[in-house]
C-alpha cells in the first residue's frame, strides 16, 4: 500500500502541470478568436494574426495579460514551429511542375528579401543596444 501513496503527488504534479498549459493556451487562443473577430468586422486588409499579435503585445505591456500566463505555452509553440513548416515544404514539392519555369526570379527575390531583413534587423539590434548602453552610462553618471 506503499506505492500509491508515493505516486499520488506525482499525478496530482502532472495534473496540475497539464491545467497550467490548457489555461495558457485558452489564453493564446481567446487573443487569436478576438484577432479573427476585428479581422471579420474591420474593412481593413489586416490579417486576424497580425490583430491577434497586437492585442498580445498590447496586453502584455500594459500588464493586462501577465507573462506567466501564456509563457510556458509560448515557448512550447516556438519549440515545435520547424514541425509546423512541414505542409510549407510538402506543398512547395506537390507544386515543383508550376515553380519550375519560375525558379530563377523565385530564388533571386528570396535571397534579396532574406539579406535585407537580415541587415535591416542587425540595424535596429543594433541601434537598440546602443540606445540601452547610452542610457545606462547616464543612470551611472547620474549617481
Amino acid at each position: 500500500m506503499v506505492v500509491p501513496i508515493l505516486v499520488l503527488p506525482i499525478f496530482a504534479y502532472r495534473k496540475k502541470n497539464k491545467m497550467k498549459y490548457i489555461k495558457q493556451f485558452l489564453v493564446i487562443i481567446a487573443i487569436s478568436l478576438v484577432g479573427e473577430l476585428l479581422h471579420y468586422l474591420l474593412p481593413l486588409s489586416v490579417p486576424a494574426s497580425i490583430y491577434g499579435m497586437v492585442i498580445m503585445f498590447a496586453g502584455l505591456m500594459t500588464g493586462l495579460i501577465k507573462l506567466d500566463a501564456v509563457k510556458d505555452a509560448g515557448k512550447f509553440m516556438i519549440e515545435i514551429m520547424p514541425v509546423m513548416f512541414i505542409p510549407a515544404g510538402v506543398g512547395l514539392m506537390a507544386s515543383w511542375g508550376v515553380l519550375k519555369p519560375m525558379i530563377v526570379p523565385v530564388s533571386i527575390i528570396t535571397v534579396v528579401t532574406v539579406v535585407t531583413v537580415m541587415a535591416a534587423s542587425g540595424r535596429i539590434s543594433q541601434t537598440i543596444i546602443r540606445m540601452d548602453r547610452k542610457k545606462k552610462e547616464r543612470s551611472a553618471d547620474n549617481e
